[in-house]
């Protein structure tokens, strides 16, 4: 543990999490946003769902930590909108289900503290013919590396894999299901008075948004982060929420003018570059 405290932010989810400080993702945006005003810590799992994430509350989260969270940011979903399979494994949580999933995350969370804010991501959209694509090529490449190191039994899985991946992801990854489970998300947040911001919506404002908000149909791209970015501080900004979690209103960490500072044009005085923002690309509000 270092000092001096900051503020926790916690971002708990799926890949859209755990890849979220990948390509100029939401996650990394975030922690630059909020530079010396919170530590944005990151709990990501690739491919989990609902179920696995009510598994691990208790070991995440624990009630009786000495420091709670002052926000997390939650994203499940779109691993349990994945159709089932006929053996009963994968990751598909049928409807009802997650949406009781969804509210025992949201009662954990909500009562960590009376200080602990918490805001539902929604299901963002898919592009369903560029999944489809990737989807094949990261299998084919999972084939190659697996053989070239020797691993017979696991390069035949990945065979199989690679072979049913284009029926697979075509059935059972669809938009009409992604649109499902994020009105669900929405509907179990606006039914426990708990912040949500609704992806679903939100990227398809862009005429674009399916060629230019992914990397690979699915995850998103610096362009698709940007939107979760700009919903993120919007819901910030317009929270009643006491202290306000907006990093315009958050102190900046050892911000008090030093005779160390750079040096002014005339020589005499300094300037103080905490509150400086020129290096980002996009001046956030």
């Amino acid at each position: 543990m270092v000092g001096p405290s900051r503020p926790l932010f916690v971002l708990f989810g799926s890949s859209i999490v755990q890849y979220s400080f990948s390509n100029g993702g939401w996650g990394a945006i975030l922690t630059d946003i909020y530079a010396r005003k919170a530590d944005i810590i990151m709990r990501g799992y690739i491919g989990w769902n609902s179920r696995r994430a009510i598994q691990v509350l208790d070991k995440i989260f624990p009630k009786d930590a000495s420091v709670q969270p002052s926000l997390i940011i939650v994203y499940f979903g779109g691993n349990d909108s994945i159709g089932p399979y006929p053996s009963g494994l994968g990751p598909h949580v049928p409807l009802p289900e997650y949406k009781e999933n969804m509210r025992k995350i949201a009662d954990h969370l909500k009562n960590l503290s009376e200080n602990t804010r918490v805001i539902f991501l929604s299901c963002p959209p898919l592009n369903e013919e560029k999944l489809l694509q990737s989807t094949r090529c990261c299998f084919a490449e999972a084939c190659l590396r697996l053989k070239s190191n020797n691993s017979l039994y696991p390069s035949l899985i990945a065979l199989i894999y690679f072979h049913a991946s284009p029926a697979l992801s075509e059935i059972v990854r669809t938009n009409a299901t992604c649109r499902l489970y994020s009105e669900a998300c929405i509907q179990v947040c606006e039914e426990m008075n708990l912040k949500v911001i609704d992806l679903w919506t939100a990227f398809q404002q862009r005429d674009d948004w399916a060629d230019t908000c992914f990397t690979d149909g699915l995850h998103f791209s610096s362009e698709g982060s940007k939107i979760v970015v700009e919903q993120i501080l919007k819901v910030l900004k317009e929270a009643d929420w006491n202290p306000s979690l907006h990093w315009k209103f958050m102190p900046t960490e050892f911000a008090e003018n030093s005779s160390y500072d750079l040096v002014a044009a005339d020589g005499i005085s300094t300037l103080n570059p905490s509150e400086w923002t020129f290096h980002r690309e996009i001046q956030w509000d």
